[in-house]
């Protein structure tokens, strides 16, 4: 099946996407600043860059998109059907760096909490969040 976007319209499109700074990631930040909660944003002396790092609580979060990081069993993930091989190839090493960069993090010491883009849907963000908090101030979840 043919791409329903002409070349230039894809180019557009794929250039819009960022790496940082995403809406998934403000509406977590926000939720944590207006609970109390101070972070630092993507902070390069850590493996994986974290999107967002508490140094206080000496854990970090990833804000990840569905489609990018591969969420099983979401409806948000599909295998692209064009240039399949190149999307497989490029979302496995995506997952496998994301493994490797918590490993290396919770070796240090950090607590890892990753969120994904579909919980925090309207319908599920109260709850998401809660959940969040919740491991961020547990001692014992490391």
């Amino acid at each position: 099946m043919a791409d329903v976007h002409s070349p230039e319209i894809r180019s557009y499109n794929m250039s819009r996407i960022r790496g940082k700074d995403t809406k998934p990631e403000e509406k977590v930040r926000k939720y944590l600043f207006s609970r109390g909660f101070r972070y630092r944003k993507n902070d390069a002396r850590l493996p994986g860059k974290p999107d967002i790092v508490l140094p206080k609580y000496k854990t970090v979060v990833f804000v990840n998109g569905c489609f990018w990081h591969k969420h099983e069993g979401c409806r948000y993930f599909v295998w692209p059907k064009n240039n399949a091989e190149f999307w497989k190839s490029k979302i496995e090493k995506n997952v496998e760096r994301d493994l490797r960069v918590q490993k290396e993090l919770r070796s240090l010491g950090w607590k890892v909490l990753t969120v994904w883009e579909c919980e925090l849907k309207s319908a599920r963000f109260e709850e998401t969040m809660a959940q969040v908090v919740q491991r961020i101030l547990d001692k014992s979840d490391i």
